[in-house]
């Protein structure tokens, strides 16, 4: 991997003379938002994109973030771009040293508002695994076309869940195989796995240093209020209310979180780190759901908590780090994760 000392050089670029200019696919998002705050706030340009760049609810808060300076100016500039069509990218990704595609965000409808669980493998394709894989794929060409040599790519850990499960996995050995995941119904994580695969492809075709980040549970400190209206973030919001939040009774399983803040720091990493490339788990660990409700009674003694488990807990998945690791990013443990989240709900809601 490369010394500190060459992510130093490439993060002192962006201060000096060059200024070096990062495209944002899915600024507006909550891994793109904190993507787009940590680029600006290490002095780089970046062209984030969003469906409406005038958004009230959205684009005033990224063009508060310290470093974004006035609209229009060199800190941050806002696109409209739909990674649906074809040529949205062309602009954003013109004269940029690299592109974060951040807005493969999860599906799980059809544009009717069929739940994915209750399709066909026919439909499960067309509606939820292709329009992840075509957008990606959009986003790679005008980057292609623009002569980007630099990709990463936000996708999850859904793609890293072989049959029959391992006791450790890892980022390069351990894939999902999107047919069972098709057969599952699991056609949200199935287009993680076809999209990673198509994009690793479409990188080596084309002498692009592609590297994906995968996280799943992310919370802390987000940049836009809206993304608390939204997953367990939600749900946390809600606790900190004093309302239930999304379990009832606390599940029999695992998670796994990442700080938003470390996050965004291993995006930046495996950017700005030349020899970088391939998979990285975006995760601290996974702790059994249990646990989480423990640290979170803790922080809101007053707010009622799911029944507690009285079965025997199933462990909880196990990664093997050496590669996330590598790129010398600290992360936060679920303690403070949780802590941290806590105090921005209680604080900005």
């Amino acid at each position: 991997m490369a010394t500190s000392e060459q992510s130093d050089q490439r993060r002192g670029d962006a201060f000096a003379g060059t200024r070096l200019k990062l495209c944002v696919a899915g600024a507006s998002g909550l891994v793109g938002a904190n993507i787009t705050r940590e680029a600006v706030a290490r002095g780089y340009r970046v062209n984030g994109t969003l469906r409406d760049s005038t958004d009230p609810d959205k684009a005033p808060f990224l063009q508060a973030l310290p470093g974004a300076g006035e609209p229009g100016t060199d800190g941050l500039t806002l696109f409209d771009a739909d990674m649906a069509n074809a040529t949205d990218f062309d602009e954003p990704v013109a004269g940029c040293d690299c592109v974060f595609i951040a807005c493969l965000i999860p599906t799980y409808a059809g544009p009717d508002g069929k739940a994915a669980r209750e399709m066909e493998d026919d439909e499960g394709y067309e509606q939820i695994v292709r329009p992840t894989l075509d957008g990606c794929m959009n986003i790679l060409h005008s980057a292609r076309s623009a002569g980007l040599s630099k990709v990463v790519i936000c996708s999850s850990t859904s793609s890293t869940n072989p049959v029959p499960a391992v006791a450790n996995k890892n980022e390069v050995d351990h894939w999902s195989d999107e047919h069972v995941q098709y057969r599952a119904k699991k056609y949200t994580s199935a287009a993680k796995t076809v999209m990673e695969k198509a994009a690793m492809k479409f990188a080596d075709d084309n002498g692009i240093r592609l590297s994906i980040v995968l996280p799943t549970l992310m919370l802390g400190p987000a940049v836009i209020p809206e993304h608390a209206t939204r997953g367990f973030l939600s749900s946390l919001a809600d606790l900190v209310k004093g309302e239930p939040g999304r379990h009832a009774a606390v599940p029999n399983d695992s998670s796994s979180m990442i700080h938003l803040h470390d996050l965004a720091n291993l995006f930046m990493a495996v950017y700005e780190n030349p020899d970088a490339r391939g998979r990285y788990f975006g995760v601290y660990d996974s702790w059994h759901w249990q646990d989480i409700y423990a640290v979170l009674h803790d922080l809101l003694p007053e707010t009622p908590m799911p029944t507690e488990l009285k079965d025997a807990q199933v462990t909880p998945t196990s990664f093997d780090f050496a590669r996330r690791d590598s790129l010398g990013v600290p992360v936060r443990a679920i303690p403070e994760i949780l802590r941290d989240t806590v105090e921005w709900c209680q604080e900005s809601l």
